[in-house]
This record gives structure tokens, C-alpha cells and sequence, in this order.
């Protein structure tokens, strides 16, 4: 026993000797094929965008166009249920990591809307909800439908909920929660495909 806990200290001293850092990239590395990184559930990037403003929306106050995009939206969509469920977060700011009202990241995001609309669990990060959907082309997109983005590295890192038009809504990383358009330079380059879940 006392071999035991010698080697136990031995092994908390030598951690605490080389810092945080050591644990951290022994359990980055140990976890690597999972692409899990300490701390972070998975990497949503920085994607700088102006807030989406529709061509048929006129914004007098730019502070309101998050939502002036919304009402918007609401008004060309069909579930109100779906609309109902999205307007409370509206606004609310990107947190990576986040999961409630004082910030929130995509996924968290994308599973409480469809836990409060259709009373269905999501997986927690993007590239795992792709294990609740069924895959669809982009052209078959709809209300209510869920779309997958890429990273950089070519990495399912980012969803959204795909509203009508073009026009999907998401906790955007420069805007929070707000919409977009898949015909956004980024969105279109990086868009991998749409998945639908029964319902």
C-alpha cells in the first residue's frame, strides 16, 4: 500500500512540477482521433459577418437588425412553433462552450430549439448530431431541417436550423444568435450538407 500511494504522489508532484499544459496535451493527444480538446466540447471558427439583413427588409436602426431579420423571416415561415421556440434567443451572444441565455455555442443552441419544439434530444456537439439525422442534399433543405458547416480543416464544427429561402438561423460566432444565408461567401464554401430529423 504504501508502494501505491509513494507512486500516486510521485505522479501528482511530477504534474504539478511541468504544469497544466503536460496533462492537457497527454489528454489532447490520448483523445486526438475523437478531436476532443480539453476544456471544449468542439471548434466552432471565428467566422466575421455582417448581420444578414434580407434585400426586402429595410433597417432604419442597425442595433435592431438582428431581429428586424427574424420578424422577417417569421412572417415567410410556416411552423410557429419552430419561430416561437427561436425568438427568446434571439441576440443572445456566441460563448464557446455556452448553454443557456448568457451565451451559447451552435450546437447548444440548435438542441435546445429542438428539445423546446419538437421535444427531441440532440447530441451535444455538431459533428454528433449528425448521428440524429437522416442526410439530405441541400436542395432538399427545409423548415425545420438541420444544416452542417465545415471548418477549415474540413471538420463538421458548426449547424444551424434551416428557416426558408436560403436563410438558416444559428448562434453565429461574430453575431450570436442570429440569421444568415447559405449564399454567404463562407457559409456557401463551407456548407456540407442538410440532415432531417423525424418528428
Amino acid at each position: 500500500m504504501k508502494i501505491k500511494y509513494a507512486l500516486i504522489a510521485v505522479t501528482i508532484a511530477a504534474f504539478g512540477m511541468t504544469g497544466c499544459d503536460t496533462v492537457k496535451n497527454f489528454l489532447a493527444t490520448d483523445l486526438e482521433e475523437e478531436d476532443f480538446t480539453v476544456g471544449q466540447l468542439y471548434e466552432d471558427e471565428l467566422v466575421p459577418e455582417p448581420v444578414y439583413v434580407p434585400p426586402t427588409v429595410k433597417v432604419t436602426d442597425p442595433n435592431k437588425a438582428i431581429f428586424s431579420t427574424f420578424e422577417a423571416a417569421r412572417k415567410g415561415g410556416k411552423d410557429a412553433k419552430l419561430y416561437a421556440a427561436i425568438e427568446p434567443w434571439m441576440g443572445v451572444p456566441y460563448k464557446y462552450g455556452g448553454t443557456d441565455k448568457n451565451g451559447v455555442d451552435c450546437s447548444a443552441f440548435v438542441g435546445h430549439i429542438f428539445q423546446d419544439t419538437y421535444h427531441i434530444r440532440l447530441h451535444r456537439t455538431a459533428n454528433d448530431i449528425q448521428k440524429d439525422v437522416t442526410p439530405i442534399k441541400i436542395s432538399e433543405l427545409q423548415e425545420g431541417d438541420i444544416i452542417f458547416f465545415t471548418n477549415s480543416k474540413n471538420k463538421v464544427s458548426h449547424v444551424g436550423i434551416y428557416l426558408h429561402d436560403g436563410m438558416f438561423v444559428h448562434a453565429s460566432t461574430s453575431n450570436g444568435v442570429s440569421i444568415s444565408t447559405i449564399n454567404n461567401k463562407y457559409w456557401s464554401k463551407h456548407i456540407y450538407r442538410g440532415g432531417r430529423v423525424a418528428r
